[in-house]
């Protein structure tokens, strides 16, 4: 694609989207910013978390262009926890490993799956806060989810997840829509680049096909259709933690 805006201008209005990425770690900001330039709106979007207070997909969050969201976690996004708190935003919670399992089921075409993550909580039995009303009180809450015993033990149904568009970034990547990831940007991006009916990459280092060794794929092309060249693409760490020098109390 000739740059992010190209990139996402057919997303619609409603549509769902798998974002990669965890907290500021591997997400893909330049197509966020396309997002928000683009302006679509009641976007339903499924990633780890919701970005952080005034970047990533909190920009998306801020511009009251999202719906609803399925993630693991609400973290330090104070705007996330407002608008949800307050009834503005639908969110589904799940459990981060059965989250990150829903994402690759549904890449593989696997509707649903068993697990033991949730079983006799409200994750299974329903009954969580999806949605509140104003006055503090549960508008929306999430319906029960079938059990089932194999060798005497309980599990939970849980169905895979797929995702209109599927915006990720990479640190190198080929015409071809090859990818690999850098170190823990990994985390979500190789599922939700599965999941996307339409994958959207952007990459750091974009190289001619036959420059990466087979080996080194993280996510084959077969699952991206759109790539895009992010060469200067800028990174913020969410949280800096240092010490005190050696021998300074």
């Amino acid at each position: 694609m000739a740059d992010a805006d190209e990139a996402v201008a057919d997303v619609p209005d409603g549509a769902s989207v798998a974002a990669g990425g965890f907290g500021a770690c591997g997400i893909p900001s330049a197509l966020i910013d396309a997002l928000y330039r683009h302006g679509a709106v009641d976007l339903h979007v499924i990633s780890n978390n919701c970005g952080t207070d005034g970047w990533g997909l909190g920009i998306l969050l801020e511009a009251s262009r999202i719906r609803r969201v399925t993630a693991s976690y609400v973290g330090d996004n104070e705007e996330f926890a407002r608008r949800y708190l307050g009834g503005e935003l639908e969110v589904e919670l799940c459990p981060q490993g059965s989250l990150a399992e829903r994402l690759r089921a549904g890449g593989a075409g696997i509707p649903a799956f068993y697990t033991a993550a949730g079983v006799g909580t409200p994750i299974a039995e329903g009954g969580m806060p999806w949605r509140y009303a104003p006055d503090g009180t549960v508008a929306v809450a999430s319906p029960p989810k079938p059990t089932e015993l194999f060798d005497g033990v309980e599990y939970v149904r849980e169905k895979g997840i797929t995702a209109d568009f599927a915006i990720v970034h990479a640190a190198l990547g080929d015409t071809e829509g090859n990818l690999v990831f850098a170190k823990s940007a990994r985390n979500f991006n190789p599922l939700c680049a599965m999941a996307g009916q339409v994958t959207i990459a952007e990459v750091e280092d974009l190289v001619t096909p036959g420059e990466i060794d087979p080996d080194a794929v993280h996510v084959p092309g077969i699952f991206v259709q759109r790539v895009l060249h992010t060469p200067a693409v800028e990174k913020r760490v969410e949280k800096r933690t240092v010490r005190e020098p050696m021998g300074v109390s």
